[in-house]
């Protein structure tokens, strides 16, 4: 029957969509397809425990937080109907949730009931230029901790940490590469300590041996340079020096600081892999952050740690915030075994 209707060859239901709203829809796609290409070529390096090229060390720092690109990506897919892109994305969340388990493993059972050795508190900090030397020294006289370790000291810092009272408390020290900028780095300890030859890097980090109760524990900074873009090759040299510190090591040990590394990368694991422990990550706080500490603990990556041989264990441990820093000191009971 003639109704007197007409259609056109070829016409399909997006023929019913504005050509502008297309336009808007195929953008919101390839917009979609790249942050997953990106996020892609990231976890890639991530499952080949690599760091790659600038910017992959400075991202995977950030790894968790990929999982609110994968989610909108997913979300825009869904309402898009782009299944290729929805199974892409959940790919993508998947493969994030897989990394973000922790690293490395727990504390050994029973170790908090266990009888120790010995044991004592240190405490890391990085003091931004020494713009956190007050809250600092605030912090130590508060927790008492036997052992500190400090990072980016400078003349304000040195002064500081050498008063009468702090000379008192903390009679033995190591103090190394200090001038005006990020250089410089202390350890201090009420313990009798032994200088050695600390891990070469463009910034401080001095070691030493201390005598804790009758038991020698080689206590070691850690300051490597950040993986700047252009130059990633000092920061994988220097983590690289701490690898074979701590693969060469003969006493318990115990290395603090900021590693500028956290577990998401490589060359960090490979530290991990010698047989040294995250404190962090035993005590349950692996994912925890130090840095930025302006958006922490919302916002940010872990990358302050004390790390321990088998011999040490920790007991407890807390995050805090230092006025003027933009890092997280870490503060950690350990014992010894």
């Amino acid at each position: 029957m003639y109704t007197g209707a007409t259609t056109r060859p070829g016409r399909d239901a997006t023929d019913d969509v504005p050509a502008g709203r297309r336009r808007r829809h195929r953008f919101t796609a390839v917009l979609c397809a790249l942050t997953l290409l990106g996020l892609t070529v990231v976890l890639g390096f991530r499952a080949a425990d690599e760091d790659g090229p600038t910017p992959v060390p400075q991202l995977l720092a950030f790894l968790p937080w990929f999982l609110v690109p994968a989610w909108l990506a997913l979300l825009v897919a869904a309402l898009a109907r782009r299944w290729l892109l929805l199974c892409w994305a959940l790919v993508v969340l998947a493969g994030t949730g897989w990394f973000l388990r922790p690293y490395g493993p727990p504390a050994p059972q029973g170790a908090a009931t266990r009888p120790p050795e010995t044991q004592f508190r240190i405490l890391t900090a990085n003091l931004k230029y020494g713009a956190a030397t007050a809250d600092l020294v605030a912090t130590v006289r508060r927790e008492r901790p036997q052992v500190v370790a400090v990072q980016e000291c400078d003349f304000t810092c040195t002064a500081a940490l050498d008063s009468p009272a702090l000379r008192e408390e903390y009679p033995h020290r190591v103090v190394a590469g200090v001038d005006g900028g990020a250089r410089g780095s202390a350890l201090l300890s009420v313990y009798p300590l032994h200088e050695q030859a600390g891990v070469r890097g463009r910034l401080a980090m001095p070691g030493a041996v201390a005598d804790v109760h009758g038991h020698r524990i080689a206590l070691q900074i850690a300051h490597p340079m950040p993986p700047l873009p252009g130059d990633t090759a000092t920061w994988r040299r220097e983590l690289g020096r701490l690898r074979a510190y701590a693969a060469a090591r003969r006493l318990p040990t115990l290395i603090a600081g900021d590693f500028n590394s956290s577990q998401d990368h490589a060359a960090f694991r490979a530290v991990l892999r010698t047989g040294m422990h995250d404190a962090a990550r035993m005590l349950g706080n692996s994912r925890a952050p130090t840095w930025p500490a302006r958006t922490t603990p919302v916002l940010g990556a872990q990358i302050d740690h004390v790390l321990l041989s088998r011999e040490l264990v920790p007991v407890d441990g807390t995050f805090l915030k230092l006025a003027g820093s933009d890092h997280r000191a870490l503060l950690v009971n350990v014992k010894l075994f």
